[in-house]
């Protein structure tokens, strides 16, 4: 048996968090199996679905590294099928046409809460012996009514639903569209799904779909349902706790593979590792290992991943991510340094590639002002023979290199009997506008000679017009 499993989200919204985490734990089981991954886009909600929301689902998927064997998939594309499913479950006695008017059920719904009954399809309709549509009638399953559905849950164990509990569901709106339990058994049906792993909010629909599934002998796949996602506060991830939207996560500064990485570890573990590597979540992943309870979203370890990883993965990498983000500020990239660089120069004290693009704007980008505070402190009228002495320093070098750089500096602090401070927080406020930079050999070897001698220029022009 080839293991298949799918992500099949609705095209209503962002890729969330939640989401992501089932469509890789979908992933990671498909891998580890030798087995297919599908994508599907469920869009028969025709009011709520948009192609915007599907391009999201889309782009996430791809930024995460989430490849697909198939799909997507459409359900949109498949409506004649669902129709002849319909009309298989009608004419083989399991579904059935019903004329009730949204006015009785509100008004049978009403008194059976009044009873303090479960609110639940009475089967009016059920033995009424309506063989033939009319324009007003919905399409629905007609569940058995003894005995009980048993789900194996992988995640959760045995769950067990009495038949008697579940009403008739509505398999067909009165338009002729089929709804979600009809479409999502039709098509798990048809794709060969073996491992259904989806949230357990869906877990109220599974007994109807393997009850709906058995009508058509059709074969049932596994169930995991997932945990649900908390927010610090206990209450169920949501936009007031921060990013929810994977490519929020993005825009935010992070890297796939911390996200990944992250997620992989809300509700499962393997002993106490929790570093992993794509090949070792593919390796180590089993669904026995995933906690039936929920988890809490905790953004301070998001963070620290994220931060390992920018610190210890390949700076080419990083850097390709990063362009992104240089590129968002208005920056060319290939106006400076290269990005690889860049990331090994900054990589230590950046917890994101917003933090890095943001630390390194000067490197591409002439400034405009200083830092108040840092020109206050260190641009002040004693800095100008510092400064003059560099410029005359620098601009004798040929081989504009860190070591010699680095020598430069220490020759010029030590020639004017200065501590090194004294020289190069000056040089770095001069040629970075701030306080803040690499070390100051790596920040003038990037920057160039060129740039280099221009700011200190600057500089020194600057603390003659406010002195």
């Amino acid at each position: 048996m080839t293991i298949t499993t799918r992500f099949a989200p609705s095209p209503t919204g962002y890729l969330h968090v939640g989401g992501a985490r089932t469509a890789l734990f979908s992933w990671l089981y498909a891998r580890k199996h030798g087995g297919t991954f599908i994508l599907r886009i469920e869009d028969t909600d025709l009011e709520r679905s948009t192609q915007e929301s599907v391009d999201a689902i889309l782009q996430g998927m791809s930024w995460l590294g989430l490849d697909y064997d198939a799909g997507p998939f459409y359900q949109t594309q498949h409506f004649e099928r669902y129709k002849a499913i319909i009309q298989t479950l009608i004419d083989q006695g399991d579904a059935y046409y019903c004329t009730c008017s949204k006015d009785e059920l509100e008004q049978l719904r009403a008194d059976q809460m009044a009873n303090k009954e479960k609110p639940r399809y009475n089967g009016k309709c059920r033995h009424s012996g309506k063989a033939h549509p009319r324009v007003d009638a919905v399409v629905r399953f007609k569940n058995p009514v003894d005995g009980v559905v048993s789900i194996p849950d992988l995640v959760k164990g045995e769950i067990i639903v009495a038949n008697k509990e579940l009403d008739d569901l509505i398999i067909a709106r009165t338009d002729g569209t089929p709804t979600y339990n009809l479409t999502v058994v039709v098509d798990d049906m048809d794709m060969k799904i073996t491992h259904v792993i989806r949230g357990d909010d869906h877990i109220n629909n599974t007994p109807r779909q393997m009850n709906i599934l058995q009508a058509l002998a059709a074969s049932v796949p596994e169930y995991a349902h997932l945990p649900m996602i908390l927010g610090s506060d206990g209450a169920r991830l949501s936009k007031r706790h921060g990013a929810v939207s994977v490519m929020q996560f993005r825009d935010d500064g992070y890297l796939p593979e911390a996200l990944l990485n992250y997620l992989v570890r809300l509700g499962w573990s393997h002993g106490d590792q929790e570093i992993f590597s794509t090949a070792e979540m593919i390796e180590h992943f089993d669904l026995a290992d995933v906690n039936g309870s929920a988890s809490t979203f905790n953004m301070e370890k998001l963070l620290w991943l994220n931060h390992h990883y920018i610190m210890h993965a390949d700076p080419g990498h990083v850097a390709g991510h990063l362009s992104w983000h240089i590129e968002q500020l208005g920056i060319d990239p290939s106006t400076g340094p290269s990005l690889t660089e860049m990331v090994l120069a900054q990589r230590e004290r950046s917890k994101t590639l917003v933090e890095m693009a943001a630390a390194s704007v000067y490197f591409y980008k002439d400034f405009d002002n200083y830092e108040e505070k840092s020109a206050k402190k260190n641009l002040t009228v004693d800095a100008i023979a510092v400064l003059t002495r560099l410029h005359e320093a620098f601009a004798a070098i040929t081989e504009w290199e860190k070591e010699i750089l680095h020598q430069v500096v220490h020759s010029v602090a030590e020639s004017m009997t200065l501590g090194l401070g004294k020289v190069a927080q000056p040089l770095r406020v001069a040629v970075c506008g701030s306080a803040v930079s690499p070390a100051i050999d790596i920040t003038l070897a990037l920057l160039g000679q060129e740039k280099t001698l221009v700011r200190i220029v600057k500089a020194i022009d600057y603390i003659k017009s406010v002195n």
